[in-house]
């Protein structure tokens, strides 16, 4: 049976910069870009030309792109011909191949918010998307607020889109602007608009995901005839973000009926770098991956129920719905005091430990694992932690470096601008290489923000460690958590470091201590030790 083609558009760069705190500067769009056409989107909507510099910027020195690159503007306003209307002319002077207007569809936002009347604005929409064609533009009209309006009026909501297509657009794009609209009505919607004689092979949907239900109306869309899908990646977008690109590429390439009936520009062999994608834009974002994310989330093939992790030994298709290498993720079975000792051999066995079946060294990990546990260490949210208490208990926990002492001092006074301002100066002793090396830092940034204690700390202890130094200058800390396992005066103190490398890889350690820099300086010397077990291994750093 001959697929189907359908079409993926990106608007991450547009429409996932209105996501509250993000703001994309033109290299990073450049970086984005290239990673969306790697991974074979058809469409890389780059931005809106013309509204701010940072996209214009873009646009003139756009890269070039197997995917059609895209800018985005609004229709001709009224009282103004579309070869003369200003606005669209820096649009159309962005000279991508495809130019998406957006443009309502909605009787009450076309008489309240424009202020016009409803034949006006169709003719606004009809002679714009007249003037993209006319040019030997692929021109795509985003019927703004389509749903609301096809509730309200569905024959005006259609005569516009009718005007657009009968003008040359290539795409009539449905848009749930409000977010509101719910899988069974967008289907029914989309059904009645193919019935009413606008084919689905010309027909996108653009939703957003007000009701935690984007995905969900986006496919349901497809299901109704649509053959094209806007979304972004990793959800952004305004209020609560768009389609998520990172959860419907995967569904439509790995489950039925999509995998038989359509085929799209990402190959099985780019989807493998999906989520390297999304992580590398929360990198760029400066924000922490959602561990909980479809396909792509550090724990959606996490199993720490003793049940579920022993089934999953036996046949990883008891708990997973797709094979996490598929994506280019990883299952991982946390160790807790939940776990068994199968868990906790396959456990070790990822971490590259062979340990024979009734080996004496399993109990007394789990028995270790337990007890530190009771003290308030987690070590389901830090594997690296438990991966270094393991080969400490085989023996197999090479010796770097030796911290002798630190110290960390907070002083608070005023700068040359007599504003208070925090400064944190750490000084760490350490025995590396057969000598003591003293390393001292200060807490500020480039920038000279102050970045606090464990900041300073991370910078002394790195600072000169001698023949390993070269080896963590790609490692830097990327999240800090801090939670109080105890109240009163027994309270303890549990810090989470997650940490990330150059070569993309992430871990995460634990300390505990009643004193909070002290359990955070563990668990960095707990992300340094790992870095360096891994990068040196273990029988090289033993042998010297």
């Amino acid at each position: 049976m001959t697929k189907e083609r359908l079409y993926l558009y990106d608007t991450t760069l547009r429409d996932g910069q209105q996501t509250q705190g993000v703001q994309f500067s033109t290299a990073e769009k450049a970086q984005i870009t290239q990673a969306l056409d790697e991974l074979g989107v058809d469409y890389i909507e780059g931005g809106w030309p013309g509204a701010n510099p940072t996209d214009s910027a873009f646009f003139d020195a756009a890269p070039k792109t197997k995917a059609r690159l895209t800018a985005f503007g609004m229709t001709k306003r009224s009282g103004r011909s579309a070869e003369n209307d200003d606005v669209l002319a820096a649009v159309m002077n962005a000279g991508t191949q495809a130019v998406c207007l957006v443009g309502k569809a909605h009787d009450y936002h076309v008489t309240h918010a424009l202020g016009i009347p409803l034949e006006e604005n169709v003719e606004n929409v009809r002679a714009s998307m007249a003037h993209l064609a006319g040019r030997g533009r692929e021109a795509l009209y985003d019927a703004e607020h389509f749903f609301d309006g096809y509730k309200d009026n569905p024959a005006y909501a259609v005569e516009v889109c009718k005007a657009a297509l009968d003008a040359g657009a290539r795409w009539i794009v449905l848009c749930d602007t409000n977010g509101g609209a719910l899988p069974s009505e967008v289907g029914r919607i989309v059904t009645e608009v193919i019935a009413a004689g606008i084919p689905g092979e010309r027909l996108g949907i653009h939703c957003h995901n007000d009701t935690e239900q984007a995905v969900a109306c986006s496919l349901a869309a497809v299901d109704a005839g649509a053959r094209q899908i806007q979304g972004t990646l990793n959800g952004l977008g305004e209020r609560c973000g768009n389609a998520n690109l990172t959860a419907l590429i995967p569904t439509l390439l790995l489950k039925e009926p999509y995998v038989s009936k359509f085929e799209t520009g990402v190959t099985h062999e780019a989807l493998a770098g999906l989520t390297r994608i999304s992580r590398m834009l929360d990198d760029i974002l400066n924000r922490v991956p959602t561990k909980q994310a479809a396909y792509v989330g550090a724990s959606a093939f996490a199993h720490k129920a003793g049940l579920h992790a022993s089934a999953i030994l036996k046949d990883p298709n008891t708990y997973e719905h797709v094979d996490p290498a598929t994506i280019g993720n990883a299952r991982i079975i946390p160790m807790s005091n939940q776990a068994g000792q199968s868990n906790l051999r396959n456990r070790l066995a990822e971490a590259g430990l062979t340990v024979e079946k009734g080996d004496p060294a399993l109990g007394r990990i789990l028995e270790r694992i337990k007890a530190r546990e009771g003290e308030g260490y987690s070590y389901d949210t830090a594997q690296a932690s438990f991966e270094l208490l393991a080969r400490e208990e085989l023996g197999q926990l090479p010796e770097f470096f030796e911290v002798k002492r630190y110290k960390v001092t907070v002083e608070r006074r005023k700068n040359k601008y007599n504003k208070m301002v925090s400064l944190s100066e750490a000084v760490v002793v350490v025995k590396v290489d057969g000598e003591k090396k003293l390393s001292v830092s200060e807490s500020l940034d480039d920038s000279g923000s102050d970045r606090g204690p464990v900041n300073a700390l991370a910078k002394a202890l790195a600072k000169d460690l001698g023949q390993y130094s070269d080896i963590l200058r790609d490692m830097h800390l990327v999240d800090f958590k801090v939670r109080i396992t105890q109240g009163g005066t027994e309270a303890v103190t549990r810090v989470i470091i997650d940490s990330e490398d150059g070569q993309g890889r992430r871990w995460s350690t634990v300390g505990v201590s009643a004193n909070i820099v002290d359990a955070s300086f563990e668990a960095l010397l707990d992300a340094i030790q790992w870095k360096l077990t891994r990068d040196c291994g273990a029988h090289t750093a033993a042998a010297q």
